[in-house]
């Protein structure tokens, strides 16, 4: 008896991409993704119990569930509630029935608090990745590092002076006096000529731009000098290459990748009276090509989700935004990913 072939993950996602039914993306996700492993983390943090009613209260994987909807389609606590109530498809993903209610705002902002200070997020960021990993979406043949500034609108306000820190320049120590309406975790920045008050968030991707890991830091930390503490969050392999701007340069930062063993591709800089030679320039000609991944990733980000700007108030929660959208970024561009793979 002739045996027929079982279809793989990859016939089933490329399968349903071809279909023109309104929910494909969710049921790509829920096909993709094993949320098991999901449950027991969050469980860790965060207990499910009974409601004020008596009720029992929703389990942590559909709040967890909600807040990807939200990241996804820039929704507030009280919208996404709202859509999950009124839209099939929202509540489907969520493992919803048809007659089931959508937990309140209040339940959802009381969740992200918790599992915040519990610093939950980064271990469900990086089982997405794991599993991402062991479908062949992430790649980790290369690395590329790179920062941008997000602008929080709780700034200060008037036209009083400010202890501002130039991009690439040393972190300005300084303690001011804001009123309770100014983000205190935040700080001020100058860049092209512009003054940015928020936070920055710093990325290693992979060389297709996917998200390995998120530091996120005032805006006035200098990226050259904080490149160990952005490797910590990425679980990069020996004699892979690491990609950076020239920002990145430097004697230390080049002894940090030779004692981590990866290959030092930070592109060069020209120094005074000492311009580039004809081979640096090559060099970074060819680094440039694949470098701008890591730019294009924060271009999408900003573009889909409106990464550049901050929601929240305070560091940590500020951090919880940045890796929400890294991960939804990553799940966001994997169906698309594999429906390339079947096609080479």
């Amino acid at each position: 008896m002739e045996l027929i072939p079982q279809p793989t993950l990859a016939d089933s996602i490329c399968d349903l991409r071809s279909r023109k039914i309104k929910r494909t993306f969710f049921v790509q996700i829920n096909t993709l993704i094993d949320w098991k492993p999901f449950i027991s983390i969050i469980n860790l943090h965060y207990t499910k119990g009974k409601s004020a009613t008596g009720k029992p209260s929703y389990s942590g994987l559909l709040l967890f569930k909600m807040s990807l909807l939200q990241t996804w389609y820039g929704l507030s606590d009280y919208e996404v509630e709202d859509r999950i109530n009124d839209s099939i498809s929202f509540s489907y993903f969520c493992g919803l029935t048809i007659d089931s209610v959508a937990p309140d705002h209040s339940t959802l902002s009381r969740f992200r608090s918790i599992m915040t200070k519990a610093k939950a997020y980064e271990p469900l960021f990086k089982e997405i990745n794991r599993q991402l990993e062991a479908h062949n979406i992430i790649v980790k043949t290369g690395a590329i590092i790179d920062a941008s500034v997000i602008d929080t609108p709780l700034k200060p306000k008037g036209k009083s002076k400010h202890e501002v820190t130039e991009d690439r320049e040393e972190d300005i120590k300084v303690e001011k006096s804001y009123p309770k309406s100014v983000d205190k975790d935040a700080a001020w920045l100058k860049k092209g000529g512009k003054f940015r008050f928020g936070y920055k968030k710093h990325h290693v991707t992979d060389q297709e731009g996917l998200v390995l890991g998120v530091l996120t830091t005032k805006a006035s930390t200098n990226e050259i000098a904080n490149l160990e503490d952005v490797l910590d969050t990425a679980d990069l392999p020996e004699g892979i290459s690491l990609k950076a701007d020239k920002g990145y340069q430097s004697m230390n930062n080049g002894k940090i990748l030779e004692k981590r063993k990866l290959k030092n591709h930070i592109l060069k800089k020209a120094k005074k009276n000492q311009p580039l030679t004809h081979w640096e320039k090559k060099f970074n000609k060819i680094i440039g090509k694949t470098r701008f991944k890591v730019e294009r990733t924060f271009g999408g980000i900003n573009r889909w989700f409106s990464g550049g700007t901050a929601r929240y108030r305070g560091i940590e929660k500020m951090h919880t935004q940045n890796l929400m959208e890294a991960l939804c970024y990553n799940l966001y561009r994997s169906p698309g990913i594999i429906m390339s793979n079947c096609n080479n």
